[in-house]
């Protein structure tokens, strides 16, 4: 998934004033001594532009412990491919801090690629707690939250309103509005990103931990997904497409294609993060002011989202080790948080920022985003959760166009995932 790819609104000037950062020992530093020095930050393509703004905060209050921003391609599965390409070089690796998909951080951990983080050295209370888990593995920091993420269900309101309806918060409401009422209006009832890749990875386990099922657990080590809720969650996912209210071009959606679907007015409802309720509500957009955002909904109620967004880990052969927990330090300190969100439109992991009533404002789906955040749940922890996403996506997709059951999916899955090595 895109977790860095957002709709940029460019809110505010960026005025970074960095005195009292006690975690990040903030003030001008010369490299050198210590574990300081010059870093290079590693991240997905930054399609808004904001990253760069935020490092030449950095830079110009650290000079001799510059960063050098290295843009790599804004798909995860290619970044993710370059990113353990350079990691596997060991001390030849030219990467510093990498900015990693929440879900790498089990695979890089075990690997050795990144370094334990003192958990004293950020401010990890303030953060929303469940964000804190996906930057653990084996009891122990190996990455610091940066940006968080949970799927929403954006609606048009103003179709709803008029057919007198509320925003659906059961599965069986929403397919009774996608088959009854989209069609009326012209519209496609229901998308989410369908293609076989890891877009449908999170929207199946989505879809599993709804309908209160699991995939693995113990770190990886077990297999949990044969089971009602599993089969129950892929059944609404097959349904869907086979009774057309998930229209047949959604097999072919990502993140992107399914937000310009939404915002070109084609679709009643739509599964997708933040960025997509932003870049729909932009006065570009065909639906601006006329959409809503709520908790995906469940079989008997609010379901449950998958946690996305990214964390900070420092590379094992990081030459300037105390530079970089100093510079994760000031990229989650509260200040650049609010920076990452107006400017990037990237749903920030300190805590008050969703009761912050300025940013509501700007910002009206925070406080459901917060409720979605708060009970999101991680995707399979695995060290090879590579191979575990591609079975899902595989045998899922399979499912949706028909090519087995449901009961016949959740039995492959349980036998292609035990096939996948634990560590």
């Amino acid at each position: 998934m895109r977790w860095i790819h957002a709709a940029g609104r460019g809110l505010l000037v960026l005025v970074v004033i960095l005195t009292g950062y006690v975690a990040s020992g903030a003030g001008a530093q010369q490299g050198g001594a210590d574990g300081r020095g010059p870093l290079t930050l590693a991240t997905a393509g930054d399609l808004t532009g904001y990253l760069g703004p935020l490092l030449e905060g950095w830079n110009r209050t650290h000079p001799g412990e510059r960063v050098t921003l290295v843009e790599l391609p804004d798909s995860a599965d290619e970044t993710h491919a370059q990113m353990t390409t350079d990691l596997r070089g060991g001390d030849r690796s030219r990467f510093d801090v990498l900015n990693i998909d929440v879900n790498w951080t089990p695979e890089f951990a075990a690997a050795g690629w990144i370094r334990p983080l003192p958990r004293d050295r950020f401010p990890l209370r303030t953060f929303l707690p469940p964000v804190v888990d996906t930057a653990t593995y084996d009891g122990q920091l190996y990455a610091v939250p940066y940006v968080t993420n949970a799927g929403l269900l954006l609606y048009r309101k103003d179709v709803l309103a008029e057919e007198g309806v509320p925003p659906p918060r059961t599965w069986a409401e929403l397919e009774r509005a996608a088959r009854t009422i989209a069609p009326r209006h012209g519209l496609g009832g229901y998308a989410g990103q369908f293609l076989p890749y890891e877009g449908l990875t999170v929207n199946a386990a989505e879809a599993v931990y709804s309908a209160g099922g699991t995939i693995l657990g113990d770190e990886g080590t077990r297999v949990t997904v044969n089971s009602a809720g599993a089969r129950e969650g892929i059944a609404f996912l097959a349904r869907g497409v086979r009774e057309g209210w998930i229209p047949q071009e959604a097999l072919t959606y990502k993140e992107e294609e399914s937000k310009q679907a939404f915002q070109d007015g084609r679709l009643l409802f739509l599964r997708n993060w933040p960025y997509a309720y932003v870049a729909a509500s932009a006065p570009n957009s065909r639906v601006a002011g006329r959409i809503g955002a709520v908790p995906l909904p469940g079989p008997d109620g609010p379901g449950t989202s998958v946690l996305g967004g990214s964390n900070l880990a420092v590379n094992s052969h990081a030459e300037h080790p105390d530079s970089a927990a100093r510079l994760i330090a000031y990229l989650t300190s509260e200040p650049v948080q609010r920076q990452v969100l107006t400017r990037g439109a990237l749903p920030p992991v300190r805590a008050a920022l969703y009761e912050d009533s300025a940013l509501i404002r700007d910002f009206p789906y925070l406080p459901t985003l917060r409720e979605s955040v708060l009970a999101a749940a991680p995707r399979p922890k695995s060290a090879r959760y590579d191979q575990v996403s591609l079975v899902v996506q595989a045998v899922v997709h399979d499912a949706m166009t028909g090519h087995g059951t449901p009961e016949a999916a959740v039995r492959r899955l349980a036998r292609e995932l035990a096939a996948v090595p634990s560590r």
